[in-house]
């Protein structure tokens, strides 16, 4: 079989930093990004993998179901931190009740999809494709990916930006999202800003070759390696600069998701994964701690970008692949469900409950009902946010426009 750039094109352009071999070196001569200035809007998405307890973490306390299906894991009504007369958040969430209260934190009630699926692997390449059904689809090339390739393409939408810088951020050491997946956008994955700090200088020899798929890849490394040395010099003082973040990985990925915003990258989309909440067994301990780390995490990120003047372009979407079913089992913990809250922060939200509380007597053979399908999330996301047009890349809606935002 001939290697050229279409079949390299169809596996994604993702190119991961940390696996370069002494590409760029901390300092290097280069343009520096701090002179850049964009203007466009970011969308930084928070994946929570595992699973999240919706019930527990957005909690309808006078729900008489709350009290006959957990015994073990019902919390204290006076120890929630109540955010309307029937529903309050885990206690754990103090900092993201704040956000809430100052109109900066809005929660998407029941999300899901049609025909639910328990399997970890299955629902989180639903959510990451944005396309249900088609086995093939759900592994090519996912919804974030799909939408920069379109802004690309599309004049009326361009990508804000130089040129050179990458489309998509992946801060973490697990495998790039599939949601980042494209045909002609740049994805970088960096461990952590350390990996900008390689140990040589580097370059890009001009080669006469006409392979195409040579020349291709080694301008992407090329660009890779200009965008780690430009933002290389700028990022240590904006890291420097982030002070009151929380001493969890997903408190330090933020904090570097920050330190590259504030570099002046035209960036919009930046990921990140906090892992943990396949809560089988003995959940309330595992989940109070990633409750916290989540809503410290965000609050402190939110904090950061207002400080630094940013906080009306930057959007924070936090999901989970499904929630957990109504029931605790037998040890002390939760086993696969449906649908669970989606959290949107920023300047822009609109802040609140959003949806109907799901109810907890009237079931789905014992998990909860969806009443918001998360593509119709992912369209106002991509329509009120990005500024693009989503019917190509998840189909038409399937319900009235949610009014996610206020702009």
């Amino acid at each position: 079989m001939n290697t050229n750039r279409r079949s390299f094109l169809k596996q994604g352009s993702a190119i991961t930093l940390g696996a370069l071999p002494s590409v760029v070196y901390f300092g290097a001569s280069a343009a520096t990004a701090a002179s850049r200035t964009g203007e466009g809007r970011i969308l930084v998405i928070v994946q929570m993998s595992g699973g999240n307890d919706g019930i527990n973490t957005v909690v309808p306390y006078t729900d008489e179901g709350y009290a006959k299906h957990r015994s073990q894991l019902r919390l204290p009504t006076d120890a929630l931190l109540k955010i309307t007369d029937t529903i309050g958040l885990h206690p754990s969430m103090k900092e993201a009740a704040k956000l809430y209260e100052d109109g900066r934190l809005a929660i998407v009630q029941g999300v899901g999809y049609p025909n639910p699926h328990r399997s970890h692997d299955t629902s989180m390449a639903i959510w990451h494709s944005g396309i249900i059904g088609d086995e093939e689809t759900l592994r090519t090339h996912g919804w974030l990916g799909r939408t920069m390739d379109e802004m690309k393409e599309d004049p009326s939408t361009p990508v804000a930006g130089n040129s050179r810088d990458p489309q998509m951020i992946f801060l973490g050491n697990e495998s790039q999202p599939l949601a980042l997946q494209s045909r002609r956008s740049m994805s970088v994955t960096l461990n952590g800003l350390s990996d900008l700090r390689l140990r040589s200088p580097w370059s890009v020899e001009q080669s006469s070759t006409t392979n195409d798929l040579h020349q291709f890849v080694q301008q992407e490394m090329k660009n890779a390696a200009v965008m780690a040395q430009s933002i290389a010099a700028a990022s240590p003082k904006h890291l420097a600069d982030g002070n009151g973040y929380p001493a969890s990985q997903l408190g330090q990925r933020l904090r570097s998701v920050s330190a590259l915003i504030k570099t002046g990258l035209t960036t919009p989309v930046y990921y990140t994964i906090q892992d943990g909440y396949d809560t089988h067994a003995v959940q309330m301990p595992i989940h109070t701690t990633l409750l916290e780390e989540f809503g410290k995490a965000i609050a402190a990120f939110i904090e950061d970008m207002q400080a630094a003047g940013l906080a009306d372009r930057v959007c924070v979407m936090g999901f989970s692949e499904f929630g957990r079913r109504v029931a605790e089992n037998s040890s002390a913990g939760t086993d696969h469900g449906t649908s669970g809250p989606v959290f949107l922060a920023g300047q822009r939200v609109r802040g609140g409950l959003i949806g109907n509380t799901p109810s907890l007597f009237d079931l789905d053979d014992g998990d909860l009902r969806t009443s918001i399908d998360f593509r119709d999330v992912y369209r106002e996301l991509l329509t009120s946010w990005m500024n693009t047009r989503p019917d190509g890349i998840l189909g038409p809606a399937s319900a009235s426009p949610l009014q996610l935002f206020k702009l």
